[in-house]
């Protein structure tokens, strides 16, 4: 039997309101807000947030890693590779990037499960992640948010068995971009509804309950993708499913999270599920992909982790002025400063394990964990002065505490002022970085953090990813 054996979902921790737009383009604004990924996240940081949690505890056993998205940061390069090496896995892990369809997390959902179910691999990790930006004062601007989320699809220690799926494609344009376009473009809503996602997905659904004899009132809930709040509403209705049935699409709070939307309204759903309850998952994007889940005894195991209310409710609003800087949708000024040394790709690949997993080392004779200067090589251990004795050791996954810090409102950064601190991690080991994601009026000495994956900058079209501390 094959199925989840873990998820998580990652919404990032700043909204913009709509009334926000509203203001600078004097038009009507829909209620809520959206997320907004920060400057320094993109589709491959909030994947790795996502499959962090994923993965813990006793779940880091994974023979591959799927990665899902309409956004990847490079057009040639592939994400799962630098997600993958961002959580440590074995290099003989399988990836792969799933992508150009609203329904790639769902298509490498189904690859999973058939990889699986084939016995080619015994767990895979499907992450879905997307960054879609709409137009300067369009609907699209409005509606398109942020997120991520993560599934571990396995055959043992199951939270939800996979009982069948079904799938059609179709070849229906509604939403689109090209090669040279930055933002999403949109068919008519009306014609989109009415010939589009109407009846393909009232099609889909309808044959899987077909073939199972199933009729809504056989489900505890439907999740399913849909634009926005009125196709959302106007769907439900056609199916014949209560509304007490469907999953709240989280427009209002978090706004149209593409290719992982319907994954994190699947976590929402399954953080809250009780066992034997029947889940009917639809999502959309080029043709539908169904899935019948039906929750196990073992679902109490991660009902106390609130994955999507404690994202939820984590937020801090920024302004419009600053999406604009964060996306990079107007000029600013440039900073007066000399510019960052250009990543150099020579020695990030001899120092890979330092700056994709964050890996130090631990001295076989006193134990202390250290991090060396990167681009150094210490061969004399800083407490005991033992020589070359050292083991690798990993910080990535270590909490630690802010031993002392200095705020820079020189420093080029697009959330000003900067803010650099010295970590003393919990079990030993210290590490000058960044920190990100704070507020300034609460950062304080002793304050616990943990590190995360971002993006630091890009030179030569390169994006340099490292950690940083954000507080807890």
């Amino acid at each position: 039997m094959v199925g989840i054996t873990s998820v998580s979902a990652y919404i990032p921790m700043y909204r913009l309101n709509r009334e926000e737009i509203e203001k600078m383009w004097k038009a009507g604004a829909a209620a809520g807000e959206k997320a907004v990924a920060g400057y320094d996240e993109d589709t491959v940081t909030m994947a790795v947030a996502a499959a962090i949690d994923c993965l813990k505890p006793g779940n880091e056993d994974v023979n591959g890693l799927y990665a899902a998205t309409t956004t990847a940061p490079y057009k040639e390069k592939q994400s799962a590779a630098i997600i993958a090496s961002a959580l440590d896995l074995d290099k003989r892990c399988y990836t792969a990037d799933f992508s150009n369809s609203l329904r790639a997390g769902t298509i490498a959902l189904k690859a999973a499960i058939d990889a699986v179910v084939s016995g080619s691999a015994g767990r895979i990790l499907v992450t879905a992640s997307d960054c879609r930006i709409g137009a300067p004062g369009g609907r699209l601007e409005q509606n398109l948010g942020d997120g991520a989320c993560a599934l571990m699809i396995g055959s043992s220690d199951l939270l939800a068995t996979i009982e069948d799926n079904y799938s059609i494609f179709s070849d229906f344009t509604d939403l689109w971009r090209t090669e040279d376009d930055m933002f999403v473009q949109s068919g008519e809503g009306r014609f989109i509804d009415e010939a589009g996602y109407m009846p393909i997905m009232q099609e889909a659904v309808s044959e899987l309950m077909k073939k199972h004899s199933l009729v809504p009132g056989d489900f505890s809930k439907i999740v399913y993708y849909a634009s926005d709040n009125k196709q959302h509403a106007a769907l439900a209705k056609r199916l014949g499913f209560d509304r007490s049935q469907v999953q709240d699409p989280l427009f209002e709070q978090i706004g149209n999270t593409g290719v992982a939307a319907s994954f994190i309204m699947l976590a929402a759903v399954l953080e809250e599920a009780k066992p034997g309850d029947r889940i009917l998952f639809a999502n959309y994007g080029d043709g539908v992909d169904t899935f019948i889940f039906c929750v196990t005894e073992n679902i109490g195991r991660i009902h106390n982790k609130s994955m999507v209310k404690k994202r939820l409710a984590a937020k801090k609003s920024i302004d419009y002025g600053t999406y604009l800087n964060w996306r990079d949708l107007i000029p600013f000024e440039a900073s007066s400063l000399p510019d960052r040394a250009e990543p150099s790709l020579a020695p990030r690949w001899r120092e890979r394990k330092t700056v994709t997993a964050l890996y130090g080392f631990k001295c076989r004779k006193c134990g202390i964990p250290q991090i060396h200067p990167i681009g150094q090589t210490a061969r004399i251990c800083v407490v005991c002065q033992s020589k070359d004795d050292f083991e690798a050791y990993k910080f990535s996954d270590k909490t630690g505490k802010l031993f002392t810090y200095a705020v820079d409102i020189l420093q080029p950064t697009k959330n000003p002022p900067g803010l650099n601190g010295v970590i003393d991690f919990d079990g030993g080991g210290r590490l000058i970085c960044e920190l990100t994601d704070y507020n300034l009026d609460k950062v304080a000495i002793g304050m616990p953090v943990e590190m995360v994956f971002r993006k630091l900058f890009q030179g030569k079209g390169i994006l340099n990813y490292f950690w940083k501390a954000k507080p807890i």
